[in-house]
């Protein structure tokens, strides 16, 4: 069954914890403190996989979680980092988060991806050692690891796609251009999945060619089986559209013409700005006269037009050779660029719940709204410092601190972000 859309649960693994130890040895006097700190958490690491075509896997398995890094322990020894959680997905899978519909990542060539970040080690009592406090009984423990609820989706990667309504012979012409092996019969909605194919037109020129199933009008609202594959559309460089100029299911070719750019504006408006080929199919089943009318028609509105008969591959060279002379003048196919996490707004922030600890005179401030704040914050930018100082206070942060006994020059410890306290 092909399967081009899904949705999973993901979750890095959480650091682990630093260690609370003291260095105990023979003729050694107050050792001090000797505990290690947590291993980070195991990330969830996207990769492409040529094997795969579809997502079914994921019908059976719907929740993903990376290991936990290893705790700290005595004589300084750091907790192991703990494995990635390598998630294998067909190439042109686009991961985002299922609430927001932010893209979180494009997998689409080899290399890997990291969706999820696991989750920083917990300090060791040894960071926390200084001249007046000299035995630290409290350590940090391990943040926690990202999680998402996500979307995959799958948007073949191809340079061609070639649409149209049903039957009118956009399988056949995959199956003499390339070696794609569709199923091929005189009824409506024979493709039940897209079929890609390579092309190739000599030993150093090559492209891939998906037929897209069938469209009808009201695909993108639902109707027929074309809205399923639509989506598969959007990356293709370039678009054949297949008419069937002689009529012989009782249709219009141009009512069918325009019927198809409309559904596929509908669906994305970019995709009514594609560069675009016209192939006039079943030549034979109809008169030069009926062909030329159609051709002056396309003709008319910019495109290219080309009468073929796929069945014997008649003409079929000339379309082909167009199709490479306009690829080799476009930029290549469409990348997803991962789009950042949205700023939480001062507005929306008001007064939050936060949990201040005083342990040793280190005050540690904690909060789910907060950890999901530092995620966003560049400390390197000025007006991103600035902007969380804002955030500080305007969320009760301060006012908390304060009240919870800080004085000027103490520290304060927000997950992995510490500073000293100044009024």
């Amino acid at each position: 069954m092909f399967v081009d859309i899904a949705k999973i649960f993901i979750k890095a693994g959480d650091g682990g914890d630093g260690a609370v130890a003291f260095h105990r040895e023979k003729y050694v006097a107050s050792g001090g403190p000797d505990g290690g700190d947590g291993g980070r958490g195991g990330n969830i690491v996207f990769v492409a996989d040529s094997n795969l075509s579809t997502l079914a896997d994921f019908r059976y398995k719907r929740k993903y979680v990376a290991q936990k890094g290893e705790n700290g322990r005595g004589g300084r020894c750091n907790g192991k980092k703990a494995p990635d959680l390598v998630i294998r997905v067909p190439s042109g899978t686009v991961v985002r988060e299922a609430e927001s519909g932010r893209i979180l990542a494009d997998i689409s060539d080899k290399e890997p991806v990291i969706v999820a970040k696991g989750g920083k080690g917990g300090w060791g009592n040894t960071h926390f050692a200084t001249p007046t406090r000299q035995t630290p009984r409290f350590a940090k423990p391990g943040l926690p690891g990202e999680e998402y609820e996500i979307q995959l989706e799958l948007k073949l990667l191809a340079d061609v796609g070639i649409v149209g309504f049903p039957n009118v012979g956009k399988s056949t012409l995959i199956s003499v251009v390339s070696e794609a092996k569709p199923v091929i019969a005189d009824y409506h909605f024979t493709t039940i999945t897209p079929v890609l194919g390579v092309v190739r037109m000599d030993e150093e020129s090559s492209f891939v060619m998906a037929d897209i199933p069938g469209l009808i009008e009201g695909a993108n609202e639902g109707i027929g089986l074309g809205h399923q594959f639509l989506r598969h559309v959007e990356r293709c460089r370039l678009l054949v559209h297949m008419v069937d100029v002689s009529g012989s299911e009782g249709r219009d070719p141009k009512e069918d013409f325009v019927t198809i750019n409309e559904e596929l504006r509908k669906f994305n408006p970019e995709l009514a700005e594609r560069p675009m080929i016209v192939a006039g199919n079943k030549c034979d089943l109809t008169d030069d006269e009926t062909v030329e009318e159609f051709k002056q028609y396309i003709e008319a509105q910019g495109y290219s037009f080309f009468p073929i008969m796929a069945a014997i591959a008649y003409e079929v060279k000339p379309l082909l050779n167009e199709i490479r002379e306009q690829l080799s003048k476009l930029p290549p196919i469409v990348r997803y660029e991962p789009e950042p996490a949205p700023i939480i707004s001062e507005d929306e922030i008001g007064r939050q719940k936060v949990t201040i600890t005083n342990q040793g005179g280190i005050f540690f401030v904690e909060g789910e709204w907060l950890l999901r704040l530092l995620r966003t914050i560049n400390f390197d930018d000025s007006e991103s410092l600035q902007y969380f100082q804002r955030v500080l206070i305007s969320s009760g942060v301060i006012d908390a601190l304060k009240e919870a006994g800080v004085a000027e020059g103490d520290t304060v410890s927000m997950y992995d972000v510490e500073f000293d306290f100044v009024e």
